[in-house]
């Protein structure tokens, strides 16, 4: 170990350590930084005692100020339910049609309503409506099986659909298709035919045909004539390529008749509150244009 001795190039001190030949300078630290760091050390112990920080075996310290980061967040949302309480005390006094007429309250109804759509309803129907093929109906085009109006939406909405809720829509089983391959009331050659005929209904249907004949014969009552729909609530129409659980195809249309799908939908009236419901109503009555 070398003697303490002052550095001749920098004027310092020297610390009496050397490592092959290089001396290590005693150089104090700045004034400044002892000063932040002193200051720094002050101010956690500070911010210890007026914060909560340290653990105890069944708990933490509170702090002098009590706060908390749940506390805080409940005065957020208590703050922020104060505001929105004037917006929703009034979607709650008025109906769905008030609302749609009121412009301040269908801009405040639709934001709340893509919001709760979004939490509940397009893990389903997909985001913005667009519904998924082969599953769930699109909510964004014109085609509404219960209804598209703003009252018929919130019945649905409210109810839901082939649910154990007894004002569910098609629960009592009124809008439930035939089985007409499985249970034998057509034969392979007849589903086949009106299939085909279905198919056409799209373009340019094949009058006089086999297919016309059958359709008219077990279809019409529910699908309306040439499927323009409008027969019972829940039976889609035809004539166009929207489906919700088959291709617009001869295979398709056959799989549907022969053994037909049918969706359910919970009823929403059990898990949220009017208000949302009818700001649900609103949003999805604009994403097809509604009726």
């Amino acid at each position: 170990m070398a003697s303490i001795e002052k550095d001749s190039v920098s004027g310092q001190m020297t610390t009496g350590h050397e490592w092959d030949g290089i001396k290590e300078l005693n150089t104090p630290l700045p004034k400044w930084w002892i000063v932040i760091f002193w200051v720094s050390v002050i101010w956690a112990i500070g911010y210890w005692i007026v914060y909560p920080s340290w653990p105890t075996t069944s708990n933490y310290s509170h702090g002098l100020f009590g706060w908390s980061a749940r506390g805080q967040l409940e005065e957020d949302l208590k703050d922020q339910k104060l505001a929105r309480s004037q917006w929703l005390s009034k979607i709650e006094a008025a109906s769905v049609e008030d609302i749609a007429k009121d412009k301040s309250l269908l801009n405040y109804a639709m934001v709340g309503g893509k919001i709760a759509f979004g939490e509940n309803c397009a893990a389903c129907h997909g985001t913005g409506g667009i519904g998924r093929p082969g599953a769930y109906p699109s909510l964004a085009d014109d085609v509404w099986l219960w209804g598209g109006t703003l009252a018929d939406i919130q019945q649905t909405i409210t109810h839901g659909v082939r649910n154990s809720d007894p004002a569910s829509r098609g629960g009592d089983g009124s809008a439930t298709m035939p089985s007409f391959g499985a249970d034998g009331i057509l034969t392979p050659e007849q589903i086949s035919q009106v299939a085909e005929y279905v198919v056409s209904l799209q373009k340019t249907p094949a009058a006089g045909s086999p297919g016309e004949k059958i359709f008219n014969d077990n279809c019409v009552a529910c699908h309306g004539q040439g499927g323009v729909g409008g027969g019972i609530p829940g039976a889609p129409p035809l004539n166009t390529a929207i489906r919700t659980f088959t291709k617009p195809t001869v295979e398709g249309v056959i799989a549907q008749v022969t053994k037909p799908h049918h969706g359910s939908m919970p009823s929403w009236g059990r898990r949220l509150d009017a208000t949302t419901i009818k700001m649900l109503t609103v949003y999805v009555h604009s994403l097809g244009g509604g009726k």
